[in-house]
């Protein structure tokens, strides 16, 4: 679950991450109100889940009432890349004498949680890791072990931030950590954390994504959810309890665990198209699991292939089978759909769909096989 800036600063203060004073507003007059409580100079700043806000004009400096009552009128409706601005965070603005970059997240290959650290701050840290990737100096975490002081101190000067930015950042960077672990996030980003003329340090953004396997864990998480940024697929997969995530390709994507799932998007890729969604319907595959599969896939109009990539284990290819076929029956498919099934039982799985093949429906050996298909198809 990605939080808005103005959630993800209300997560930092409860770990006591210091961050720039200031209110939420959904109106202009609020938004007068809370700049009347921050102080001025303040800083409006439309509240959408993507990049790209302060270039869309979407982030105002505003000295008195009167300027932002316009920023605000002007901000509220707007539509930056997609995302209408409903919302507004009015803060105090800052004098920045220096931004770095701070984070943390996991390293799934090394099964390890991964710190990254940059002088370079208030830019795209993709680009910098892109152009100039010594910039960022990164840590391996124990999660055993945990962060340090010591260890954070010496990460801040192979940073090679200013040394009077140096205790600042270690005890923003050890509360970061205890916000990521003990607040059960998958990413917790500052970006720009900043130095001020002062020597003070700050958070000046938050971007925080929350792992939803801990949500039971986490009642108070329930206030953030009325506000999710879901397209119209990604609602009705939540209804019907799917993990679905929509992307931007033509070939629509069926399968059965998390890893497969993503295998199957990266295939796609590499035979030269591109996946229009990650679906994975877990360890089931019943006949309501799939055709709720398949109904969510069938909403989305750029599809034009579906790729149902199954590999039996606990599940038996012939159920799998079975559920496809009764699937079938109940939703009207509009691209056509193309097979991959494999594992337990796959053999007495292929036989009961063999029947039901033809030009809508194919059925392939391999995965690779099965993705050119569904690719070709797609074309």
């Amino acid at each position: 679950m990605d939080l808005f800036e103005y959630q993800g600063k209300q997560y930092f203060a409860r770990f006591d991450i210091p961050v720039s004073a200031g209110g939420v507003a959904d109106t202009v007059d609020e938004a007068v109100a809370q700049a009347e409580l921050a102080g001025y100079p303040v800083v409006v700043k439309a509240q959408v889940q993507v990049g790209g806000r302060g270039k869309a004009g979407g982030i105002k400096l505003a000295d008195n009432a009167d300027e932002v009552r316009t920023h605000a009128g002007n901000i509220l409706g707007m539509d930056i890349k997609g995302h209408v601005v409903k919302r507004l965070w009015v803060e105090h603005a800052s004098d920045i004498a220096k931004e770095y970059y701070a984070s943390f997240t996991l390293d799934r290959a090394a099964k390890l949680h991964l710190g990254m650290l940059s002088a370079q701050g208030g830019v795209e840290i993709e680009q910098v890791a892109e152009e100039n990737p010594e910039a960022i100096a990164r840590v391996h975490i124990d999660p055993v072990d945990g962060l340090t002081e010591e260890a954070a101190r010496t990460w801040v000067a192979e940073a090679d931030l200013d040394p009077e930015a140096t205790e600042g950042a270690v005890d923003i960077l050890l509360k970061l950590y205890r916000c990521y672990v003990e607040g059960d996030a998958d990413l917790a980003e500052i970006n720009p954390l900043i130095l001020t003329p002062e020597g003070k340090v700050h958070a000046l953004d938050a971007k925080v994504t929350l792992d939803d396997n801990a949500a039971f864990r986490h009642p108070e998480w329930d206030e953030f959810r009325g506000l999710e940024v879901r397209d119209a697929r990604e609602t009705l997969a939540a209804e019907k309890g799917l993990q679905y995530v929509g992307l931007d390709g033509e070939v629509g994507i069926i399968a059965n665990g998390a890893g497969l799932a993503m295998s199957t998007c990266d295939v796609v890729n590499q035979v030269g198209g591109a996946p229009a969604n990650f679906l994975d319907i877990g360890g089931g595959a019943s006949a309501e699991v799939m055709a709720n599969a398949l109904e969510v896939i069938n909403s989305d109009e750029k599809v034009k292939a579906i790729f149902i990539n199954i590999f039996g284990g606990i599940t038996r290819g012939e159920e799998v089978a079975n559920g496809i076929v009764q699937a079938l029956d109940r939703v009207d498919i509009k691209a056509p759909i193309v097979i991959r099934l494999d594992g337990t039982n796959a053999e007495q799985g292929r036989e009961i769909l063999q029947p039901h093949l033809s030009d809508r429906l194919r059925s392939k050996p391999t995965m690779l096989e099965a993705a050119r298909e569904a690719v070709e198809l797609a074309r």
